[in-house]
């Protein structure tokens, strides 16, 4: 339902507005910037940092432009020397709790607040805070917490109470000793399902990813034989933290990178997605026939895999039992490439490159211990190409090594929301059927609405599917299953928006064009592919005939599947 248009005179200047439209809102639309810390489309206005303010006439009181909607004839500026002085005086309040050593913070050249204090001219705060001085939290595997640089923005909650509903984190303590953390323990025994999208909301560096690349640089210095798996949605976002514009396909630099970093093989992450792809599809055809667990869940996401694993552990039959891409690549670098490069498993260095803080996790749970050694996650590998200074604007692109860097445009898309979904459908449909199926519409599980669903007939079944991002969504279809009432077959679930283009390892912003930016790219490289389905890859083909057997038998079963863990915090569902 279209909303009423009103008018409105912002800065002397008259403009449409809709009716409960927010103040920055109307102006950012209308390219007026204003200022803001805590503004973010997704979540709810709080007005915590109070940067945004506008006067208003007729309101003696400044108000916070991202939390007041716009009323018809309401006349509104936002840069008059009142507003301007007290955006300052807050912006130095902020400073005079902030931990100021910016050249060791995550966000240092990214950081708003550093912008803000540049444009303000503040070189220093005449106000005297409470530093908190508190160690930073370094328990979780993947997130690290450092309260001495947070202000209180509560983006990082939202989000993972309100979008997420993992409710790891809050407001604790009150006054000057008010700080953001789990109650009454660190990070890590904390509800946390290291998804990371509190780092991707924080704008302050008060939550950053933890870092690996220690650990890979002595890797690097070491006589082991390194192998480093990129997964498919890097080659869309690694161009940003160089400079380039979202949705700049980076593959074959990547590779170069890598190579010239010093690892002996880069593999491609797509080619153990076909595999995710064939064995999937293999497990729904053979459920969807017997009737049995549906609807089938994937199980790509480990943030999901903790989160269902967390809340809702009687329903973890529903999910598909196919290991995520990134284990399926470093169970067949540590068995099939072992076995024949000759090399003994232990005498090889796996580092996974990923966009995501909770594959950091993943690899350490124990159904996939001795596997992959390390995790990066994208900012972090930008980071390392930086340190060793390889000019990543002018190398020249290079391929990924054989057996395992060939990929079909299913792979690809398996970086996006919606592309795990329609890469298994394209090999459902085949592998029912018997035929080479193309047309088939698969516009209604694309794109970036956090909820999607379609009805597709293929081989002359009807197989209703649902494709969500944020684990908030997720828990609705969960409960819906609990309660006997899901109406779908096939269910795609990934835990950060936009899917892993949003994930908590990528580089900032996330706006949704941005995401949309980083999505087409992965879509492009599928249509590039003159193989677009998984179960047509000639590699993967080779792989099944002289390795794993047959699709889905005891050997592909053994080496590509896993099982699931009580994790339940509720007595009630031990």
């Amino acid at each position: 339902m279209d909303r009423k248009k009103i008018k409105i005179l912002l800065n002397g200047e008259q403009f449409e507005a809709e009716e409960g439209e927010n103040i920055i809102d109307v102006a950012r639309r209308n390219g007026i910037d204003v200022p803001h810390l805590c503004w973010n489309t997704r979540l709810d206005r709080i007005g915590a940092c109070r940067i945004c303010i506008v006067e208003v006439e007729g309101i003696h009181e400044l108000v916070a432009s991202c939390s007041t909607p716009a009323r018809n004839g309401m006349k509104i500026k936002t840069h008059t020397p009142r507003v301007l002085e007290a955006r300052r005086i807050n912006l130095e309040l902020l400073l005079a709790n902030h931990d100021l050593d910016c050249t060791s913070c995550r966000m240092n050249l990214m950081c708003r607040i550093q912008e803000y204090a540049h444009d303000f001219m503040i070189e220093a705060s005449p106000f005297k805070g409470v530093r908190r001085r508190d160690e930073p939290d370094r328990s979780s595997p993947s997130i690290v917490r450092d309260n001495d640089k947070c202000i209180l923005c509560e983006q990082c909650i939202q989000v993972c109470n309100n979008v997420q509903t993992v409710y790891a984190i809050g407001l604790q303590n009150r006054g000057f000793h008010t700080k953001v953390s789990p109650a009454l323990t660190d990070m890590a025994d904390s509800p946390c399902v290291n998804c990371g999208q509190c780092v991707v909301a924080c704008p302050s560096g008060a939550l950053t990813e933890k870092s690996s690349t220690k650990e890979v640089i002595e890797a690097l210095n070491s006589d082991k034989h390194l192998i480093a798996q990129t997964a498919p949605s890097i080659r869309a976002t690694l161009g940003e933290c160089f400079g380039m514009q979202p949705g700049t396909a980076v593959t074959g630099r990547m590779v170069a990178a890598l190579r010239d970093l010093g690892f002996h093989k880069v593999f491609d992450t797509d080619f153990a997605a076909d595999i995710t792809i064939v064995e999937e599809a293999t497990e729904f055809i053979k459920r969807f026939r017997e009737n049995r667990d549906l609807p089938m869940i994937t199980t790509c996401c480990p943030a999901w895999i903790k989160f269902a694993e967390q809340y809702f552990y009687h329903q973890l039959n529903h999910m598909s039992s196919c290991r995520s891409p990134q284990a399926i690549m470093a169970s067949l670098v540590k068995t099939f490439y072992a076995e024949k490069e000759g090399i003994a498993a232990e005498d090889i260095e796996l580092i996974d490159i990923m966009p995501c803080t909770a594959k950091k996790y993943e690899i350490l749970r124990p159904e996939f211990a001795g596997e992959a050694d390390h995790v990066l996650t994208t900012v972090e590998l930008a980071k390392l190409i930086k340190q060793y200074s390889i000019d990543f604007d002018g190398i020249l692109p290079s391929d990924f090594d054989h057996p395992m860097g060939t990929s079909s445009g299913a792979g690809d898309i398996f970086g996006h929301t919606g592309g795990v979904m329609e890469a298994a459908l394209r090999s459902v449909a085949d592998l029912m059927s018997g035929e080479d199926l193309e047309k088939i519409d698969y516009t209604g599980i694309r794109g970036m609405e956090t909820m999607k669903e379609a009805e597709l007939s293929l081989s002359g079944e009807n197989i209703k599917v649902c494709v969500v991002h944020t684990l908030g969504e997720a828990r609705k279809l969960l409960e819906e299953i609990q309660e006997g009432r899901s109406p779908y077959h096939f269910i795609e679930i990934m835990a950060c928006y936009g899917g892993c283009v949003g994930g908590g390892g990528q580089p900032p912003p996330h706006r949704k064009e941005i995401l949309q930016a980083r999505a087409d790219a992965l879509v492009n490289e599928d249509i590039g592919k003159k193989i677009r389905k998984s179960h047509k890859n000639p590699d993967v083909l080779k792989i099944y005939k002289e390795y794993l057997g047959e699709y889905g038998g005891e050997r592909a079963h053994k080496l590509l599947h896993t099982t699931y863990t009580n994790r339940c915090l509720i007595k009630d569902c031990k």
